[in-house]
């Protein structure tokens, strides 16, 4: 099966390493992806919290087009998977949504399709691909890796299609295929601070502190991430977010260019040329660990 890629507005910015190495893994695995010709951004909160419902036609847009080829969505962006998947349900459930997105599709010629699923890379790996053809995949296994796997708050929350809402375990089966270690990560789940770490710093910086300690204190060298705005704010303010206390130095990482590495990709194809803290943080870590 082919599916429409939606890259979404991150992934060609601050998050193009996932996108790197998503495209990268998808095609050593041979999953068929197509770009969704001429996508607009999904709107995240931005424009949802200036005008709702007017968003859902935006988004709606994108859910028409690959509808029109026939065609389910990836989305591996959390805010756009939350945001499209949000659409899908609220053209659904609500007719007032519904009314005001069919006539905003219509007047450019266009339908909203129904049955259109918007999927993550996650659930396509742990449920179309499967474990075993990811495992008969594996060129080098993980070992020297203790992954502490960061789900955040949007791929399942509110909507849990595909894993479990408090207790999600996709990413930890995926990269335990791939022979990594996945650590007991208890906030696996909970918020990085999104964009709190602009307008109350303190309270991001608070947030991030947490999620990298308590990866620390369950032994990971490595967190694997799968959203971009999580991603920056867990990488680039490590320093600020440490302060006077201890600081954990972990390099954080896209599930998708771990899965990468194990498929022998190499590291520039899958965007770890990008990181500001390397792989070697890790390895570094690792010894560091073997003598406390």
């Amino acid at each position: 099966m082919s599916y429409a890629y939606f890259p979404g507005c991150s992934l060609r910015g601050t998050g193009k390493a996932y996108e790197e190495s998503l495209v990268a893994e998808f095609r050593a695995l041979n999953i068929e992806m197509q770009e969704l010709p001429d996508w607009n951004c999904c709107g995240a909160t931005t424009y949802m919290s200036f005008d709702e419902i007017q968003s859902y036609a935006l988004a709606g847009r994108n859910l028409a087009i690959a509808g029109k080829r026939k065609q389910d969505i990836v989305a591996p962006c959390a805010a756009c998977y939350l945001v499209l998947n949000k659409t899908h349900y609220y053209v659904r459930d609500y007719p007032h949504i519904r009314y005001t997105v069919d006539k905003a599709l219509a007047s450019i010629g266009l339908e909203y399709n129904h049955q259109v699923k918007v999927l993550h890379p996650l659930e396509i790996l742990l449920n179309n691909l499967g474990l075993e053809n990811l495992k008969a995949k594996v060129k080098r296994p993980l070992r020297e890796f203790k992954v502490a796997p960061y789900y955040g708050c949007q791929i399942v929350r509110p909507y849990s299609l595909f894993d479990d809402q408090r207790n999600p375990t996709s990413m930890d089966k995926l990269l335990e295929a791939c022979g990594a270690k996945a650590v007991y990560y208890p906030v696996k789940t909970r918020c990085c601070g999104g964009s709190q770490k602009g307008s109350l710093p303190e309270i991001g910086l608070d947030l991030i502190y947490y999620l990298l300690k308590t990866a620390a204190d369950n032994g990971a060298n490595i967190i694997a991430v799968a959203c971009p705005l999580c991603q920056f704010n867990l990488e680039a303010f490590q320093k600020e977010a440490a302060g006077n206390r201890v600081r954990q130095t972990l390099p954080i990482v896209y599930f998708t260019q771990l899965i990468g590495l194990a498929l022998g990709i190499d590291e520039r194809t899958l965007g770890l040329n990008r990181a500001l803290i390397p792989l070697s943080a890790a390895l570094s870590r690792k010894e560091e660990l073997a003598h406390v």
